[in-house]
């Protein structure tokens, strides 16, 4: 099986391309458990990073991750994320410690403005060297901020210090092929893609299965790998049971060919014009 790359971010942490999502994870105390091991059995095959946000059920999804890295914290790259009403100055210093609190940590290697709310980028900067300083945090970026607001960021004092942007890119959510993921790589700043494979809605399209069906792999697998094609794009899928993770993580065995590409590409085209930023 191949190590999973990784890539140095700016502050010369180094990110596993391959990681673990857990969005609606900890929304039912019946399914803790066997989250939580699908979390182990995915550190145990080498996908260290795990993403989480205050947001995902209410902090619960943060308290699933944090019985899951239990006594394996140094083998951790752990990311959460600030909501943006909390984004003010003390409101992330607050909210941070909050989640460290969840997750039974005294530090995240990479803590997230989740996405852009009134707040001024200055305070929630601002916050984030702070959090860097007291050591409570290793790294920080944002999430679901286009080109112009990028911009804006890197403006402010500090904002150069951002790592990553955590997005919507898949197969069928392409637009930031076409501006923010070439700024994103000019500017070293990885992208993290979240719902890689669309939450599941793209894998019954026929070209994506037919390429699958040439490597013998799953659609998902030939979706994991499409999105990892690209140096500077890092994916984080969400697996809620171990046989889903060991999948998840094969997808790195699997080198699209230009066919491939070129077949996909017909069947979900790459962008053209400028588009607005994608969420879920």
């Amino acid at each position: 099986m191949k190590a999973i790359p990784t890539f140095k971010l700016r502050n010369g942490e180094q990110m596993p391309v391959l990681g673990q999502g857990t969005w609606n994870m900890g929304e039912s105390p019946a399914q803790a458990a066997a989250e939580v091991r699908a979390l182990q059995a995915g550190i145990d095959l080498g996908m260290t990073l795990i993403d989480t946000a205050e947001m995902y059920a209410d902090g619960g999804s943060e308290k699933v991750v944090g019985k899951a890295i239990a006594g394996r914290r140094s083998e951790i790259f752990l990311v959460s994320k600030v909501l943006p009403h909390n984004a003010s100055r003390r409101g992330t210093i607050a909210a941070c410690e909050a989640s460290l609190k969840r997750l039974g940590t005294d530090y995240l290697d990479l803590y997230l403005l989740h996405w852009r709310g009134s707040h001024p980028l200055s305070a929630t900067v601002e916050a984030m060297e702070t959090l860097a300083a007291q050591g409570k945090i290793h790294g920080w970026g944002v999430s679901n901020l286009d080109t112009d607001d990028i911009d804006e960021l890197l403006e402010e004092h500090h904002g150069d210090q951002c790592q990553s942007n955590q997005v919507l890119y898949n197969l069928s959510r392409r637009g930031i092929e076409y501006d923010l993921l070439p700024q994103s790589v000019e500017r070293g700043v990885p992208i993290m893609a979240y719902s890689p494979i669309e939450q599941g809605r793209i894998l019954k399209n026929a070209a994506l299965a037919a390429v699958a069906q040439r490597h013998g792999a799953t659609p998902a697998q030939i979706a994991l790998a499409w999105v990892l094609r690209r140096p500077g794009v890092v994916a984080i899928p969400k697996a809620s049971d171990e046989a889903h993770v060991k999948l998840n993580r094969a997808c790195l065995e699997f080198t699209l060919t230009d066919a491939d590409l070129k077949e996909l590409d017909a069947a979900f085209p790459p962008p053209r014009r400028k588009q607005a930023l994608a969420m879920l």
